[in-house]
Formats: structure tokens, sequence, C-alpha cells
């Protein structure tokens, strides 16, 4: 594979500076047209034999192309607060919004290449790390990024060459240290888990490029060209009216609310359709006497079990879905009533801003995940993609369809992690939902809480049947499963959330 690496290539001096020039004028043009078109992100991954050249790439980039819209990361072993947090939490955190470029050095792969070589892990243990690469990279090509990776390679006389040549030079040795000098030993086996990785994760959306890094001239001017070409032709392939183009897919999911994979199960499509929430029984309540029992029962349990789980450094994430008027904000109320205020936090979520929508959509979510010991309540999630966004046209057929095994892959990292996940889906019925409305509309207090979007949503309610259907039966998994509550009887949907947060609370102290 690196053969083609190897071959001594160069480009000497008054070449280089007369490519130079172009380049840098058309890479800045590039990136001016990328910033202004707003319209997708660029990341690119630098990886490979040290001192092939991976710095002096990145610090040109920087040199040709304007910083102040180029995010630079270099990794390192995680801080104290990145240990308290899922592994991608970190390069969650570091994506470059659309109209942007990141750049990235020793990032995702380097971990898993090290294990590997240094036999921490098996073969079997370093594809799955490399699949759960490969997932991330999917989800952000789907959202419309870039993602360019260069494997920056020396042969293992010129990078032995490289290093002494580092070691001699005063302004320089500091580059170079001992576990530099054990890579080299091992670098046989460094190339050999380098062409497993290379093969594994190269990608049409995130393909690599080996680049020769022996001739400075050569090879910062073979990775400018591979980013120029990359942006230019994603920026060609921009509609001109990108606006209609989005407008008229929107239009089509709203018209045509086809169920998953083409099968029949929307209402417009078989009139005998029967959703996961026609099971339940709605008629389900609790009398006030035992409502008050039970609560001030739970409410204690939660408080002691909670302070158990905090001295475990075990976090927890409690997600709430529902319709309009279903009582989540009810029920969230009571639960935190049992927990001290620095234990928990609550994110509620509405459409995404400005600012977040130049992100992938979960890109909000990650960064309000918890640290270790600590509780986050999500008042609305993630699951918005293949609900609201997709009910209301938000987000294409193709996008909430991919979105089911991006939140498998997403809460599986969370629960990996040992986070300890509850979804509770809060049922309430039509008639219900309209008994609430006409009260908050009549309620002074309580009128805020209603509005025109609100009945629009109502409106849909059986395409919000079916998008829950669909829901409940592509992420309920067996690590992350969905509680359906039943919510007519706000008393009975209180006291059963309560009750199932501390018997998963106490299951945590009991392991």
């Amino acid at each position: 594979m690196f053969e083609t690496a190897e071959l001594g290539q160069k480009i000497q001096k008054q070449e280089f500076r007369e490519q130079e020039d172009i380049l840098w004028n058309d890479l800045l043009a590039a990136q001016n047209r990328l910033r202004t078109s707003d319209h997708f992100g660029v990341i690119i991954d630098f990886a490979g034999v040290r001192g092939a050249g991976k710095l002096s790439s990145i610090n040109l980039l920087n040199k040709w192309m304007d910083p102040r819209w180029i995010l630079t990361q270099a990794y390192s072993e995680p801080s104290e607060d990145e240990r308290l947090r899922p592994d991608y939490w970190r390069f969650w955190r570091d994506l470059p919004p659309k109209g942007q470029i990141g750049l990235y050095l020793s990032g995702r792969y380097h971990a898993p290449l090290i294990d590997y070589v240094y036999k921490k892990i098996g073969k079997t243990e370093f594809k799955q790390r490399l699949n759960r690469i490969l997932a991330f990279e999917r989800m952000q090509a789907d959202d419309g990024a870039l993602i360019l990776k260069f494997w920056m390679h020396l042969g293992r006389g010129a990078q032995k060459k490289r290093m002494k040549a580092l070691e001699k030079d005063p302004l320089q040795r500091w580059r170079v240290d001992e576990s530099d000098w054990r890579h080299w030993k091992l670098y046989d086996e460094f190339i050999a888990a380098a062409e497993l990785l290379i093969a594994h994760t190269n990608t049409g959306h995130a393909p690599w490029h080996i680049v020769e890094g022996q001739d400075y001239n050569y090879r910062s001017l073979r990775v400018g060209q591979v980013v120029l070409k990359a942006i230019k032709k994603c920026l060609g392939a921009i509609p001109t009216d990108a606006a209609t183009e989005n407008n008229n897919q929107h239009e089509q999911v709203t018209d045509h609310p086809a169920g998953p994979d083409d099968t029949p199960s929307s209402p417009g499509n078989n009139l005998n359709f029967v959703s996961v929430l026609d099971a339940l029984d709605m008629s389900k309540t609790l009398d006030k006497k035992d409502y008050k029992q039970k609560m001030a029962k739970y409410t204690s349990e939660l408080h002691q079990l909670q302070n158990k789980v905090s001295d475990n450094r075990t976090s927890t994430i409690l997600i709430f879905e529902g319709p309009d008027a279903a009582g989540k904000g009810g029920i969230i109320r009571r639960l935190v009533n049992g927990l001290d205020a620095v234990d928990y936090k609550i994110a509620p979520f509405g459409a995404p801003t400005d600012e977040e929508l130049r992100y992938h959509y979960l890109w909000r979510f990650w960064n309000h995940l918890p640290a270790a010991g600590r509780m986050t309540i999500f008042d609305r999630s993630w699951y918005g993609r293949v609900l609201v966004e997709r009910v209301e046209g938000f987000a294409s057929e193709a996008e909430w369809k991919h979105a089911y095994a991006e939140i498998n892959d997403f809460e599986s990292q969370l629960v990996e992690h040992g986070i300890l996940l509850m979804k509770f889906w809060i049922n309430i019925t039509k008639e219900e939902q309209l008994k609430r409305f006409t009260a908050r509309k009549e309620t002074p207090r309580k009128r805020w809480k209603l509005n025109d979007e609100d009945w629009r949503n109502r409106n849909n309610w059986e395409q919000y049947n079916l998008a829950v259907h669909d829901m409940v039966q592509k992420t309920s998994t067996a690590i992350a499963p969905w509680n359906i509550i039943e919510g007519n009887s706000k008393l009975y949907s209180r006291a059963t959330v309560m009750q199932a947060v501390c018997k998963k609370l106490a299951a945590a102290v009991a392991d």
C-alpha cells in the first residue's frame, strides 16, 4: 500500500514557489466561497509516520488560508474533563460549523492504532473501534460535511534520518522524544496496522490520501492541491437555488408521509394501521391519597439513590418526549424536588438556533452530556429528528430515515461509557390534549404555554403517531429501551416515572 509513497518524489524550489503562489490564491478564494455559501464544513485529519510532515502541513494550510475560519486541534491524552464523558465527546465538541474548516492531528484514529500495535487490543476490537469511526464519519458526511484524511508517509530509513536530523537541531530537538524511538522500533508493526486501518476505513465519503512526506515541497503542494480540488468540487455541487430545493423536499415529505422503508404503515395508506400507542390502557389513574404516599416515598428514595450514584461518579440522562401538553414539565418538576440543585441540569430543547444549524443535529446534544456523577434531564431531545423534523418536513426523508441508526450509535456510546440512560414517552389521547389546551387558554398563568404551533402540530396527530411508532420500533433497544407512560392521569404518570427512575438508580447502586 505504501510503495507509491516511497518513490523519492521531489519538486525544485523555483517550481514550488511558482505553484505555491497560484495555490495560495486559489485556496483563499475557495475558502471565501465556502464561508459565504455556508453549506458545509470541512473535516481534515492528519495521521501517519512521525516526521512525515503532518504538523508542517497543518501550519501551511493555516498560512495559505485565513486562520480565523480554521479550527486547528491537536489531541493528546484526554484531560480529566474529557475522561468524565464518552470518548467521542471531544470530537463532537471540536467539529467545524458549516462554512469553516477543521484541521486535526492525532485524532480519532490515533488511540486505536497505538493500542493495536502495542497489543492492548486484538484485531477484533481494533476493527470494532474503526467501525465506530466509520459511523461517526458517515453521520458527518450525511450532514453534508467534506471529509479528507491524509496519511503522511516515510520509509523506515527516511524516518530514522529525519528524526536524527531533528535531534541535532537545537531548535527542533524538542520534537523527538523516547516514545518516537519506541514507535520507530515497531515500524513494521505500525505499517501493517496502518494498512489494515486504511483498507478498513477508506470510503467514498471519507477517503484516505497517502502522501509521500520526504520532500517538503512535494508533500506541501500535494496536500494543498487535494484540499483545493475537494472543496471546489463540493462548492460546484451546491444547487443555484438551494433554498428552493429544500422547500420542495419539505413539501414532498409533508404531502406524502410514507412509512419507513416504504411499507404501508402510514394511516393514509392503510386504514387498519395500529400504532404501538394504540395498545396502551389510557384509563390508568391514581387517586390523590395513593399519589401523595407514593411521591413522598419515591422523592426520599430518589434523593438517597442520587447521592450514592454521585459518589460512584455515575452519570444519568433522562429523556422526556411526548405530545404538547402531555405533562413533561410537571413530571420534571416533581423529579427535581428529590434532587440537590448541584446534582442535575435541565436541558430544554426547541427549534435549533442559527448557530446550531451549522452543525450536525447531534452536536448540540453532545454539548449537554453530564459530567461524572451528575444528571441531565432532556426536555425534548435528539428524537426531534425523527418526530417534528420528519412530520413538519424540516428533515428530508433520507435524513430522518438514517437518523435511527445514528441515534442508536449515539446512545450505545453513552451506555458503553457507563451513563444510565432512560427514555420516557409520555402519552395522552387527542381528546385529553384538547381538554388541556382549553384549560391553558382559560387560565391566565398557563396561557403562555399555548401557541399557534401547538394547534398546528395537533392537526398532524396521525402523522405524529406513525412517527412515534417507527421511533419506538427502531430505537427501543436492549440497552436503551423506551418507557411508554400512559399520561391521561397526571398523578399516575408522575408517580410511574418516579418509580421507574428510582428502580434504575437502585439497580445501578446494587451493581
